[in-house]
């Protein structure tokens, strides 16, 4: 049975016409979670997030984030408070401790908007280059589950967005490797932190003895356990600065760039190119994402909303 098949709620009994509804001819097609062809993701068509949403149809799509980790609704036309009330229905915002910067909060942490603009705009934060794959607010004490991304102005080319399959990668690794990391525990520094303290040597991917550690850290599992699906989840990022506790730097450098190596794969990822009017909402907790860079001379803009999560473990 197919994913459509088995998350897709029926249709209600009597549909009213685009005319009746207020909503475009194709928004009123039938409700319809498709799985897209890729290691992850899934379409959802015939969604009017301008309205309430039915539960039937809520459920539809958290057993499809479950499943699939990445949820693309297309052709939406919300403004601020339909996306927020899209977003309610999956948790509630993320909002990280004051002294934990995070994208788009104060420089030393504190005062994050509920809606990010990641845009190359005015007052908007990212800007136009290429972002290599990683987790949101992995460094911070409690994660957040996931973030909705919501397409309002885009580049004619580049500024795509690819995903990883983090479970993919760790149920693909040998049973030698999965021994030997099952229980390690990792601690990814806060990036913006390092911002505000660089070396002169760049960001570096793994920090060593000399190198002295930011603060505030935490330290969390390597592999996690999803809380919701118990599947194990590979969390790690493609470029944070990490260090895995109680292990000698030169093992863990390199057990670090051999995991990276595994899991950024094509085989675990699906590629996104974005249309006007999409929202992509993905698992922060079973994914990494990274972007393509694009011409600095064209305007993109989307919004973000990330939500609360669990602490891992």
């Amino acid at each position: 049975m197919s994913l459509t098949d088995t998350l897709a709620p029926p249709a209600p009994p009597v549909a009213p016409s685009a005319a009746q509804s207020g909503r475009t001819a194709s928004a009123a097609e039938t409700f319809r979670i498709a799985p897209i062809n890729a290691a992850l993701g899934a379409e959802v068509t015939g969604l009017d997030a301008t309205r309430p949403l039915r539960a039937d149809e809520v459920l539809a799509l958290k057993r499809a984030l479950l499943e699939r980790h990445v949820l693309v609704f297309k052709r939406q036309q919300l403004d601020d408070a339909q996306f927020e009330r899209l977003a309610s229905y999956f948790g509630s915002v993320f909002r990280p401790p004051a002294n934990v910067p995070v994208l788009g909060s104060d420089p030393y942490g504190g005062n994050t908007p509920d809606i990010v603009h990641v845009s190359n705009l005015a007052g908007g934060v990212l800007g136009h280059d290429e972002l290599a794959a990683h987790a949101d607010h992995h460094w911070t004490p409690v994660p957040s589950s996931g973030s909705l991304l919501y397409g309002i102005e885009v580049p004619s080319e580049g500024g795509d967005t690819t995903w990883f399959n983090l479970a993919a990668a760790w149920d693909s690794l040998d049973t030698g490797t999965q021994r030997e990391i099952a229980d390690l525990r990792l601690i990814t520094y806060n990036p913006f932190l390092r911002k505000l303290k660089p070396l002169p040597t760049g960001f570096p991917l793994y920090r060593t003895p000399d190198i002295e550690p930011l603060e505030p850290f935490e330290v969390h599992p390597l592999v996690r356990t999803h809380p919701d699906s118990g599947r194990r989840i590979l969390h790690l990022g493609e470029k944070t600065e990490v260090e895995i506790v109680g292990v000698e730097p030169q093992y863990g450098a390199a057990l670090v760039a051999r995991l990276r190596r595994h899991l950024l794969q094509p085989r675990f990822a699906y590629t996104h190119r974005w249309s006007v009017g999409d929202i992509v909402y993905w698992d922060n907790q079973a994914t990494l994402h990274a972007r393509s860079a694009f011409d600095n001379g064209e305007r993109r803009l989307l919004k973000r909303i990330s939500l609360s999560g669990s602490r891992p473990y």
